[in-house]
C-alpha cells in the first residue's frame, strides 16, 4: 500500500483506488482526471480563494488494503472528500470508515447496487448501477444478438459477480435461462475446463461480468483452442466466438 502525501494546501481530496495491481489502469485514468480538475480550479482561483491538494490512497483492488487507506486519509491527511474507490469491493468497506467520518465520498466506478442503498447521506456514484447495466445487457443480447442460448460468466468479485447476477435476473425476467452460469478466480491464468464446457454447450453467446485481466486471459485461451471471442469488462461475445471467425474478423462485442 501507498499513501503519496503533497504539498501543504487549504483543501485536502483524497483519490483512492487501484494505482497498483493488475487494476492500476483505471486508477491512473481518473487520477488524471482529477488532477486536471484540480488544475483547472485552482488556476481560477480555488474555492473561495482556497487552493486543492489532492492526496493519493493506493488501494489495489483489495478490500482490507482499502479500509487501511481510508482510515489514513481520514486520520492522517485529514482530507475533506474523496474521490474513490473504483472497485465494488473496496468501496463497500472504505465507505464505512467515511461515512463514521462525515466524509464526503464520491466513486467513479463502483455499480454494485448496494454501495447507495445503506442510508450513507455523504455517498454518491457517478456511473451506472449493476441493475441498469444488467438490463440493458439482457435486452442487447435477445434483441440484438438474436440469442437463444446464453452463458454467463464472472470473476467471482463483488464487481464482477453482482453484474453477472444483475444481467442473470434480468434474462430471467424475459424468460430465458442461462445454459451455463459460473465464476472462475481474479489471477487465474488456465481457462481450459470452462472452454472446453463452453464449446460442448455451443451457447449463442458468452456475457462475463469481471475485469480486463481476466477477461485478456480468457480470451487468449479461447483463441489457443480456436475460439475468437472479443472481451472486454462486462462482455458480450457473439457467436463467432466458439468457431475460428472469417480471415482479418473477430466476434463482435458488446459492452
Amino acid at each position: 500500500m501507498s499513501m503519496a502525501f503533497y504539498a501543504q494546501a487549504d483543501v485536502k481530496i483524497g483519490v483512492a483506488g487501484p494505482f497498483t495491481g493488475p487494476n492500476a489502469t483505471y486508477g491512473a485514468q481518473y487520477w488524471k482526471g482529477a488532477s486536471q480538475a484540480v488544475a483547472d480550479i485552482n488556476a481560477a482561483g480555488g474555492i473561495k480563494g482556497e487552493k486543492i491538494v489532492l492526496v493519493q490512497g493506493d488501494d489495489a483492488c483489495e478490500p482490507k488494503q482499502a479500509v487501511a487507506v481510508a482510515n489514513r486519509l481520514v486520520d492522517e491527511a485529514k482530507v475533506s472528500a474523496v474521490v474513490g474507490h473504483f472497485c465494488s469491493s473496496s468501496t463497500m468497506p472504505a465507505s464505512e470508515v467515511y461515512d463514521e467520518a462525515g466524509i464526503l465520498t464520491i466513486t467513479p466506478g463502483s455499480t454494485n447496487p448496494q454501495i447507495t442503498e445503506r442510508g450513507m447521506k455523504d455517498l454518491f456514484r457517478m456511473c451506472g448501477r449493476d441493475d441498469q447495466q444488467g438490463a440493458i445487457a439482457a435486452n442487447y443480447m435477445l434483441d440484438v444478438l438474436k440469442a437463444k442460448k446464453i452463458a454467463v460468466i464472472h470473476d467471482k468479485d463483488t464487481y464482477g459477480q453482482g453484474l453477472a447476477d444483475a444481467t442473470r435476473a434480468a434474462l430471467a425476467k424475459r424468460g430465458t435461462k442461462e445454459v451455463l452460469y459460473e465464476g472462475l478466480s481474479r489471477g487465474e491464468k488456465d481457462f481450459n475446463a470452462l472452454v472446453t464446457k463452453i464449446g460442448a454447450l455451443k451457447p449463442d453467446v458468452v456475457y462475463f461480468g469481471g475485469c480486463h485481466p481476466e477477461a485478456g486471459r480468457w480470451c487468449a485461451r479461447c483463441a489457443s483452442r480456436g475460439c475468437r471471442p472479443n472481451s472486454s469488462p462486462a462482455t458480450v461475445s457473439s457467436p463467432r466466438s466458439w468457431s475460428p471467425p472469417p480471415a482479418g474478423r473477430s466476434s463482435p462485442t458488446a459492452c
